[in-house]
């Protein structure tokens, strides 16, 4: 028996089945306040069991993109309530994916051109931000140096983070999933190869590696409580310039354990197993990954576990009835599908997305995508 499609209860709510859409940057509001067509898009695919919005920055600062919607300001929130009023009218529950990129950005992005902050003076080689060029176009450009945030500006940073969540639930989500995957800031601080301070948020011990994610964890839950905190992580992950450590199972079997203790919503985990650069370097890293989350499941009794990347139907199924997982994520498939719950649960083929619409533009490769109409004998 499926148990894919049933109801699953997150913190206080109950989830009409255990379908994640996952956070799937879409760059589709050009004021970076969501719009009614974001609203309609989020609405169609309102049967997921749970929707996870794209990265919202929580502030300027934390914008690495152009036309991402944020949650800092109150036109951003007000932007925001139309897309969560519609998902809620269509039976869906969502939380906003809370986001500060770090030192992937670019200062045609920040204000009055200022250099992005990071845990770390390092560059992110390599990876590319969505700025302004030189021709002040939007475009995808090199990220630049940036500068290391000192000691008494990371609680304005944590700060920020509390703000972005009371807007959240003003905007009507149900709870907020913090961003620390993907090599962004709360990541750039946990990785000993990246950051390279000397204070206590420094490399010289796993405890100064963690502090800055649990103070960013503890503050948003004493501001709209636990079973409303989610939050993301990618161990293994090697995006913008993320480096493999010998420290990563150590580093993420304590932060999944401080993280149960805290008995928050859920974790959710981003597989980058089998992940290869641009140029075609990498290390396939899927089987230390998968232990890695094993052992990480025994430390999080009490919360959720959510699983994205190469994830399928028969996969989810798997994983759900071997008690791996609690609740699958499915990104790209997402896109292409917006009745992804009924085409999943009936064995209907999937749209296959356009890639040269996934970021920017308008209503094409957006909210045109069709439901299923085939037959269904």
């Amino acid at each position: 028996m499926s148990k894919l499609f049933e109801t699953f209860r997150l913190g206080n709510r109950v989830l009409s089945n255990r379908v994640v859409m996952a956070p799937l940057t879409r760059a589709r509001a050009p004021e970076d306040i969501a719009s009614e067509r974001i609203a309609l898009y989020y609405a169609q695919r309102a049967s997921a069991g749970l929707i996870i919005s794209e990265g919202t920055p929580i502030s300027r600062e934390g914008q690495g993109y152009l036309f991402n919607p944020g949650i800092f300001t109150k036109d951003q929130a007000a932007g925001w309530r139309l897309t969560t009023d519609s998902v809620r009218a269509n039976g869906g529950t969502m939380f906003a994916q809370l986001w500060h990129v770090g030192r992937v950005s670019h200062p045609s992005i920040q204000q009055d051109g200022k250099a992005p902050v990071s845990a770390s003076s390092k560059i992110a080689r390599g990876a590319l931000a969505f700025g302004l060029d030189e021709d002040g176009k939007p475009n995808l450009i090199p990220t630049t140096a940036p500068r290391q945030l000192e000691t008494k500006e990371i609680s304005r940073v944590v700060e920020d983070f509390v703000q972005a969540a009371e807007n959240a639930i003003e905007a009507g989500f149900e709870g907020v999933e913090i961003h620390g995957a993907n090599g962004y800031l709360l990541e750039q601080f946990l990785n000993p190869q990246v950051n390279d301070r000397t204070d206590e948020y420094g490399s010289r011990s796993l405890e100064n590696r963690l502090q800055f994610t649990l103070e960013v964890v503890d503050a948003v839950i004493s501001k709209i409580g636990r079973d409303r905190v989610g939050i993301r992580l990618s161990p293994y992950g090697q995006l913008f310039d993320m480096p493999l450590y010998p420290e990563i199972d150590e580093t993420y079997l304590a932060l999944s354990t401080a993280l149960g203790e805290r008995r928050i919503a859920y974790v959710h985990l981003m597989d980058q197993g089998g992940f290869q650069m641009g140029d075609g370097t990498g290390a396939d890293t899927g089987a230390q990954f998968t232990s890695l989350m094993k052992k990480m499941r025994g430390n999080l009794p009490a919360t959720a576990l959510i699983l994205a990347g190469g994830m399928t139907g028969d996969r989810a199924e798997q994983m759900i009835a071997e008690k791996t997982i609690d609740l699958a994520a499915f990104g790209q498939a997402f896109i292409a599908n917006p009745d992804l719950v009924a085409r999943l649960r009936n064995g209907w083929p999937l749209n296959e997305a356009d890639r040269s619409t996934f970021y920017g533009g308008g209503a094409e490769g957006y909210i045109d995508y069709p439901a299923y109409s085939g037959k269904t004998d």
